[in-house]
């Protein structure tokens, strides 16, 4: 298994842990298993009660690809605003964000290049925010919006982690706060993973138990 991230509840605030635990590590296999993305386990633990740490993760013996092996990186959490898939949203709220009339009401300042699919606003500008991300909306890709239950006790899952091929943005709206729009090495794959052929892969936990099993989607 190789470690994928570690977060610290004190860094993500909106990070559901179990009683007792303040940091969570991601784990996984470096080959494909369900779906073709590598199988994940999650470690749900006190921070105080890590006191060996190694230097540097040890490398596998063996793996599927090199996309399989994170490039260690600091992650530096920023909290945002995102929305609902539009396919999640009422049809009359589809049908006012298609609206080109309603977004100049509005005084949004949208960029007139989005004037002849104004949807297309919403959903690169405003829904789901591109890369790594903890908790916020699922990213349904091809696969139609569905609920989410429990394996263990069928109860909703909540989205969990979402471990991006890439991190950058190309969107102004998703810039990092903490780099500059001009910086060249927005949008680069700073953790080395790739899921598929650049896709991400999300985890959910079990919204009335985190330590319940999770499940995995690639989006």
């Amino acid at each position: 298994m190789l470690p994928v991230a570690q977060l610290y509840a004190r860094d993500v605030p909106d990070l559901h842990t179990p009683a007792g635990a303040d940091l969570l590590q991601v784990l996984w296999c470096p080959f494909d298993h369900t779906a073709g993305m590598p199988k994940t386990a999650l470690f749900w633990r006190s921070a105080a009660s890590v006191t060996d740490i190694l230097p540097a993760p040890p490398e596998p013996p063996a793996m599927q690809f090199d996309g399989y092996l994170p490039e260690p990186c600091l992650l530096n959490p920023e909290r945002v605003t995102e929305y609902p898939d539009r396919r999640e949203l009422s049809k009359e709220l589809q049908q006012q964000i298609g609206d080109w009339s309603l977004w100049q009401a509005a005084q949004t300042g949208v960029d007139s290049a989005y004037a002849p699919y104004p949807q297309e606003f919403y959903d690169l500008e405003l829904s789901v925010a591109p890369g790594w991300r903890v908790g916020g909306w699922p990213r349904w890709g091809a696969a139609d919006p569905s609920p989410l239950r429990c394996p263990t006790c069928d109860s909703d899952m909540d989205a969990l982690l979402t471990i991006a091929t890439f991190e950058g943005a190309t969107n102004s709206s998703w810039f990092p706060h903490r780099e500059p729009a001009h910086d060249p090495s927005l949008g680069f794959n700073h953790t080395a993973v790739q899921i598929g052929s650049g896709y991400s892969q999300q985890l959910y936990v079990c919204r009335t138990a985190p330590e319940h099993a999770h499940i995995e989607l690639m989006g």
